[in-house]
């Protein structure tokens, strides 16, 4: 049995789990439009932390001579609140690290950084730094899945963990913004340059964010109390490199997997979408949460206040469900306001209630990769 002991959310929102959940339920965004940042041609949308805010409030926080990068300061912050909450010993052997990242240290590609070696931009180079700062001798694990690498990174938390080599997993997941990054996506035409409206007639792309977000897994054989990842699935229709299959296939067949001998739809008290307010990804999950038979279950998403954090996502939103679900609630999908997908899903953006915990989790990503995630708490 694998539960979560510790969690943090670093984001321009806050830089605790707290300030996070508060700033969500009070409907509370950092989104903002963007004109002529990073001289790019085309306007965008992004939340983003305010200039020289990583490095204050590193040097604040964490007392060291080595050199981190802009990227490293937000995963050490996130990963240090987490762990002292927690308790454990990051340094042990019976301790892993798992980092979820899409682009790591993506800014060493547009300028150097005196006394920072330019391998760091490599994940795995990067990902020893972060573990190497807390002592542990370990070789981290790095899981790059596009949109889906937070959802992943837990599940090979679970296997580690599972595996009985490990006692303790450190997942962090993290992504910051450049203009690699936004040009990237502006050739996809996939961004908006409006606030991003998720499952609405009127979406028209999604918002870019950045963030870093940990949630630290213990294995345990008895739960008497608290949150536990279940089941976790990866499944890869291969539609389309940029494009999520039309029947829903993969997203699909991961959420059969996790309901599988575990759940029916009437336990589940919402299923935390991916939502990123593009036309084809809103439309393909409405199709698979209906074959799925979970047209009347709640659902909800989170881009409407942080945009994609991409490799954050899956850790971050999976933190937020476990916080409001504590208190019975079903946070707003902020920005969704007319139904615009062709099959039922059954969502709103105003706080609901529930009695129930447990949710899933839903990512997609490039390439036709789909996970899903069944948490639960005793």
């Amino acid at each position: 049995m694998i539960k979560k002991i510790a969690d943090n959310i670093t984001s321009p929102l806050g830089f605790t789990t707290a300030d996070n959940y508060k700033a969500v339920c009070e409907g509370k965004s950092c989104l903002k439009r963007y004109e002529g940042k990073w001289k790019l041609p085309e306007p965008f949308v992004a939340s983003l932390f305010q200039e020289g805010l990583i490095e204050d409030w590193f040097s604040s926080k964490i007392h060291t001579d080595k050199i981190y990068t802009r990227f490293e300061k937000m995963v050490l912050l996130s990963a240090t609140k987490a762990i002292e909450e927690s308790g454990i010993d990051a340094s042990s052997e019976r301790t892993i690290f798992i980092l979820s990242t899409t682009k790591g240290n993506v800014s060493l590609l547009e300028r150097n950084l005196c006394g920072v070696d330019d391998d760091r931009v490599l994940l795995g180079v990067m990902a020893n730094v972060i573990s190497h700062h807390f002592g542990n001798t370990n070789i981290p694990v790095v899981v790059s899945n596009a949109c889906i690498s937070g959802l992943c990174a837990q599940i090979v938390a679970k296997r580690c963990l599972e595996s009985g080599k490990y006692d303790n997993a450190i997942v962090i997941g993290a992504d910051e913004q450049s203009p690699f990054i936004v040009s990237g996506f502006l050739s996809f035409r996939a961004l908006s340059s409006e606030l991003c409206r998720p499952f609405s007639k009127n979406r028209n792309g999604l918002n870019l964010g950045e963030a870093a977000a940990t949630i630290i897994y213990q294995h345990c054989d008895n739960l008497i109390d608290g949150w536990q990842a279940v089941k976790g699935a990866i499944r890869n229709d291969a539609n389309h490199i940029s494009g999520p299959s039309r029947t829903g296939e993969g997203c699909f067949r991961a959420l059969k997997y996790v309901m599988t001998d575990e759940v029916v739809s009437n336990d589940i008290a919402v299923v935390n979408v991916h939502g990123t307010a593009t036309v084809y990804n809103d439309e393909m999950e409405s199709i698979a949460i209906s074959r799925a038979g979970l047209s009347d279950t709640p659902i909800n998403g989170y881009k409407g206040y942080y945009g994609h954090t991409m490799g954050a996502a899956g850790v971050l939103e999976s933190i937020l469900s476990m916080k409001a679900l504590d208190d019975g609630l079903i946070l707003a999908t902020r920005g969704f306001d007319e139904i615009g997908v062709t099959h039922p899903v059954n969502i709103s953006n105003k706080i609901r209630h529930t009695n129930k915990k447990t949710f899933i989790k839903l990512l997609s990503g490039f390439g036709g990769c789909n996970a899903a995630m069944l948490f639960n708490r005793r």
